[in-house]
């Protein structure tokens, strides 16, 4: 073998030495296997002695809170009033006066219902036993929510927070039912025991012909035991919903106080909370919905008494919108061992003729609409003119729709000076508009010129450019008191008139599409809206004649109806009769011969207008503006 194979076979060794050392596994460490069971077996026993601990400590604070739990539970127990600790079944006291029909519950000896014999439920027509009177009559307890009303809220000087809707009361009274007779009233007292001589003690008073129950308070002994200095009674559940339009009627549903001559109220919006808390003298709180309210008042408030006010809305799934409010008043409590306050506690329709009957201003819940801030002028047309008008043509005349067409006939011939008026203004505007046209030709381009000569104009032949303007204007307040009294009137709730019309306080519906027009929101077809529409476009065609307003002759009449959808079918009426009216009296006086037939230059013009005197001073300031401008260019 030569030296270069001899070196060769000793590379090829070496070369595979090196590879068989780089690519023979890595032999495991000794013991390794028995190592690691021994580390898992360590942690395993860690981890259960931990387990172990957490729920040995877990236990130890379970038993530590149910005995706390205990005691506190057993502290309270020794401070709960006797009235709380003894379980009684509940027992039910029907009274029924004239008016009303009113069941109490010895559980709070509050109100549980209350149903009013005057006034009848949406859908009392669809009844088919006539005879039922809980499906029939309206009834405005809140009971979806805790089964009655009308509860007292006081602090106990061991720290228990007492509502008496949860005590127990005892009522001396023996029977389940009692009639209230004509000339005579009705007694029930309701005594709760709270233990050591205590006692709180109600006491209803109901007469044959009143919407307005008398209620004394008593607390006896208890001078030791309440807390705070003060005490609550408090309408908590809100006023039941018993229109078919809850949204309609969730939008004049409130709380409110009166103190000091003025009323603060709170109105809820859909999801939203609102509240608000009186200090001083508070002569009453009140909850309402559209036509009825309750209104509790406390025969002598106190200076250091006040109240409070809270309410929030929703949205029922089915439903609708519901707004439900609280209010409360906050009497002091004198610490004496014998206190006895008396309230009135009134439940029953917003009419304001029988509000106002009670001398305590409860017709201040009487919403008569606050349109652009007109309250101080819609107020007394509404109060002094159109309801007491109203009323009285209804005691001749027993259909309340032929009394709005009455009423819209009367406001017409009223108004008739002003429109008569309106009507002249516009005629000789349109007798003038073809001078008009020739001195825009004349001055083209010049519109300040166009404007002076235009006024000159207006001055030769005695024309106020505003003049058809101005008695619309002075009509205003009366269109916005009839719209805001017809929405809330009482008087007019489930009136029906002729054929279709069968309420006059809600939309007469003549076809439900099923479903909301986009952004108008509009899901039920008015015939009164329809024909309104209809009237309002032959009222257009005839007044207004100038081309480029034409659009409008069509456009606002399909507008106003589609607005017109969601109102009540007796403000409906009232416009529709209003349209009818205005039509006839504009053929009148456009057919009539004499005055306003031709332009007449006017012998002695009248001075200077408003309208005129800011045009000279827009010349004049126009030509300084020029003088400045040339004096400017020649220091140049």
């Amino acid at each position: 073998m030569d030296k270069q194979t001899t070196i060769a076979f000793v590379l090829i060794g070496l070369i595979l030495i090196v590879w068989l050392y780089f690519n023979s596994p890595t032999p495991p460490p000794p013991n390794q296997k028995a190592q690691d069971s021994t580390l898992v077996a360590q942690k395993q026993r860690q981890a259960a002695v931990q387990d172990s601990l957490k729920k040995l400590e877990e236990a130890k604070k379970k038993k530590l809170a149910e005995e706390t739990a205990a005691k506190a539970k057993k502290a309270a127990e020794k401070n709960l009033p006797a009235a709380m600790k003894v379980s009684k079944p509940e027992r039910i006291i029907t009274v029924e006066t004239n008016l009303a029909k009113i069941e109490l519950t010895s559980k709070g000896a509050r109100l549980r219902k209350y149903y009013l014999k005057k006034y009848d439920t949406w859908y009392a027509k669809e009844i088919k036993d006539t005879n039922d009177f809980y499906d029939r009559h309206v009834q405005l307890i809140n009971v979806n929510k805790e089964g009655g009303d009308f509860n007292l809220l006081f602090l106990t000087k061991a720290g228990s927070l007492i509502n008496t809707k949860d005590l127990n009361f005892d009522c001396s009274a023996k029977g389940y039912y009692y009639k209230v007779a004509k000339g005579d009233s009705l007694v029930l007292t309701y005594v709760a025991d709270l233990g050591d001589g205590r006692a709180v003690k109600k006491t209803y008073k109901f007469y044959p012909d009143n919407y307005a129950a008398k209620v004394d308070i008593e607390l006896i002994n208890l001078n030791d035991y309440l807390s705070g200095y003060r005490y609550d009674v408090m309408w908590s559940d809100g006023i039941n919903f018993v229109e078919e339009n809850s949204v309609d009627e969730a939008r004049y549903a409130l709380a409110a106080a009166y103190s000091g001559g003025e009323v603060v109220k709170v109105d809820a919006g859909k999801d939203e909370k609102v509240k608000k808390e009186l200090n001083g003298e508070v002569d009453w709180v009140s909850v309402k919905n559209k036509y009825f309210t309750v209104i509790v008042s406390q025969d002598h408030p106190s200076s250091e008494g006040g109240a409070y006010i809270q309410g929030y809305g929703t949205e029922i799934h089915g439903l609708g919108q519901r707004e439900y409010y609280s209010a409360s008043l906050k009497v002091p409590f004198k610490d004496v061992k014998y206190q006895k306050d008396s309230y009135t506690l009134y439940i029953g329709p917003i009419d304001y003729d029988i509000l106002k009957g009670y001398g305590k201003h409860f017709e201040k819940v009487f919403d008569w609409g606050s349109f652009l801030g007109l309250t101080f002028l819609i107020q007394p047309i509404s109060e002094y003119i159109l309801l007491p008008g109203m009323k009285f043509l209804h005691r001749f005349i027993s259909n309340y729709g032929v009394v709005l067409i009455i009423i819209s006939i009367l406001i017409k011939i009223i108004l008739f000076p002003l429109t008569r008026q309106s009507y002249m203004s516009m005629r000789k505007m349109q007798l003038l508009q073809p001078k008009i046209t020739e001195i825009k030709e004349k001055y083209k381009g010049d519109q300040q010129k166009i404007q002076k000569e235009t006024m000159k104009l207006y001055q030769t032949y005695g024309i106020n450019p505003a003049g058809g303007c101005l008695p619309t204007l002075l009509q205003l307040p009366i269109l916005v008191a009839l719209w805001s009294l017809f929405n809330v009137a009482i008087e007019l709730r489930h009136q029906p008139f002729i054929w279709w019309i069968t309420n006059l306080s809600s939309p007469d519906v003549i076809y439900d599409l099923g479903y909301k027009i986009p952004i108008l929101g509009v899901d039920k077809i008015s015939g009164l809206a329809i024909l309104l529409g209809i009237t309002m476009f032959f009222q257009q065609k005839m007044s207004i004649k100038d081309p480029s307003q034409k659009a409008m002759v069509y456009t606002m009449p399909v507008l106003f109806s589609l607005m017109f959808m969601g109102f009540p079918a007796g403000l409906n009426l009232y416009y529709l009769m209003f349209n009818i009216l205005s039509i006839g009296q504009q053929y009148y006086i456009n057919h009539m011969k004499g005055k306003g037939d031709e332009l007449k230059p006017v012998k002695n013009p009248k001075k200077k207008g408003f309208m005129q005197r800011m045009m000279a001073a827009a010349e004049e300031q126009a030509k300084a503006q020029k003088q400045g401008k040339k004096s400017s260019k020649r220091r140049r």
